[in-house]
C-alpha cells in the first residue's frame, strides 16, 4: 500500500446499481459495472442521496426541452435526454479507495442515484466535521440558494420577499434572513409549509399578504401568478429574481401597469454560472465548500420530508416526485 492509495477491501464488488429513468413515468434499478480503479480516482460507497423534486420531476416526466438537452446534463450523467437517462446530483458517501487524504472520509458528490461509483478525486467534496452525512444531501440545493442570493444582491436592511416554500425557496429565505437588518417574508399557496418556515425562524404568509414596496423579490415557485405578484409588490427600481425553471412551459409576465414607471429589473439566476461579481475570486469548488459549511444548522433537517430505502426506490419514485408535500426526499443505501 502506498501513501497515496488505500488497500482495497477483501473481495471487492466490481459493480453497483443505479436508478435509471427508462421512459416518462417509469424507472428501474440497473446493474452498473464499475471501471477499474486508476490513480487519482476514488471509489465511493453511497450512504444517502437526495431527490431534487423540481428538476427531477421534469426529467422523469420527459419535459426537458430539446434545446436544453446539453445545458441540463448533470455531472456524471449517463444516457441521453429524454430517455433512458441516469440522473441526479446529490450523493453522499464514504470513500473506500483513493488518495490518503480522502480515504475513509464522508464526501458529497454531484452524482446520480447509485450505490457505488468511481470518480476523479477532484469531483468529491469532504464534509465539514459539523455536518452529518444525512443532512449533506441538501448541498446542491444550498449551492443553488447561495447563487440566487448573490444574484439577488441582498443588502443589510433590505425588505425581501421569497415566493415558493420549496427547498430552494426556504434556503434562499434562510440565507437572506441572516443578512443583518433584513425583513424577510416567504410565501406559498400551501399553508402547511408554514411550520417548516417557522422552524427556520422565517415569517410565512400567503402570496396575497406579501408586503408592498419590497427591495428584492425572488420567485422560486415556478408559478407565473407568483411572478406577477412579485412585480406588483416591488418598490421603485426593485430587483425581481426569477429563480424557477419552467421546462417546456411558457411564463406570462405582466409588463403593463406600473412596470416601466417603477423601473423594475427582472433577472434570471442559474447555478451553472457564478454571478459576474464573484467570478474573479470564486469557482464552483469554493462555492460548494461554502454551501456545505452553511448546512451546519440542525434546523435544516426539517427540509428532509421523507426517506426511502434504495431497494424500493424504483417502485416509490413516481409517488415521491408527484407529491406536493415533498421537499427533499432522502434515499438511504
Amino acid at each position: 500500500m502506498t501513501r497515496r492509495e488505500t488497500a482495497p477491501r477483501s473481495a471487492p464488488k466490481t459493480d453497483g446499481r443505479a436508478l435509471w429513468f427508462e421512459e416518462a413515468g417509469r424507472c428501474t434499478l440497473r446493474c452498473e459495472p464499475l471501471p477499474p480503479g486508476c490513480e487519482g480516482e476514488v471509489l465511493v460507497r453511497t450512504l444517502f442521496s437526495g431527490i431534487s423534486r423540481g428538476t427531477e420531476s421534469l426529467v422523469f416526466g420527459g419535459r426537458v426541452p430539446e434545446s436544453e438537452y446539453e445545458r441540463m446534463r448533470a455531472p456524471h450523467q449517463s444516457g441521453q435526454f429524454p430517455f433512458p437517462v441516469k440522473y441526479g446530483y446529490a450523493a453522499v458517501g464514504m470513500v473506500e479507495e483513493g488518495p490518503q487524504h480522502l480515504a475513509g472520509r464522508a464526501v458529497f458528490c454531484l452524482y446520480p442515484h447509485q450505490d457505488r461509483f468511481r470518480v476523479p478525486a477532484c469531483a468529491v467534496h469532504p464534509l465539514p466535521d459539523a455536518l452529518p452525512p444525512h443532512r449533506a444531501v441538501l448541498a446542491a440545493n444550498m449551492e443553488t440558494a447561495l447563487n440566487i442570493t448573490w444574484d439577488a444582491g441582498i443588502q443589510p436592511g433590505d425588505r425581501v420577499a421569497v415566493f415558493g416554500a420549496g427547498v430552494v425557496g426556504l434556503l434562499v429565505a434562510y440565507l437572506a434572513s441572516h443578512v443583518i437588518g433584513t425583513e424577510v417574508v416567504i410565501s406559498d399557496i400551501e399553508p402547511e409549509r408554514a411550520d417548516t418556515a417557522q422552524a427556520l425562524g422565517l415569517r410565512f404568509t400567503s402570496p396575497e399578504a406579501v408586503p408592498d414596496e419590497c427591495d428584492v423579490l425572488i420567485n422560486a415557485s415556478a408559478s407565473c401568478e407568483a411572478l406577477a405578484t412579485a412585480l406588483d409588490r416591488a418598490g421603485f427600481e426593485a430587483r425581481v429574481v426569477e429563480a424557477s425553471w419552467y421546462g417546456e412551459r411558457f411564463a406570462e409576465i405582466p409588463l403593463g401597469g406600473a412596470f416601466h414607471a417603477k423601473r423594475l429589473s427582472i433577472v434570471s439566476s442559474q447555478v451553472a454560472a457564478l454571478p459576474p461579481g464573484r467570478r474573479a475570486r470564486w469557482d464552483p469548488h469554493r462555492r460548494m465548500a461554502k454551501a456545505l459549511g452553511l448546512l451546519a444548522d440542525d434546523r435544516l433537517d426539517r427540509l428532509i420530508s421523507g426517506e426511502t430505502p434504495f431497494e424500493t426506490i424504483a417502485a416509490d419514485y413516481a409517488d415521491i416526485v408527484g407529491s406536493g408535500t415533498t421537499l427533499c426526499h432522502r434515499i438511504r443505501y
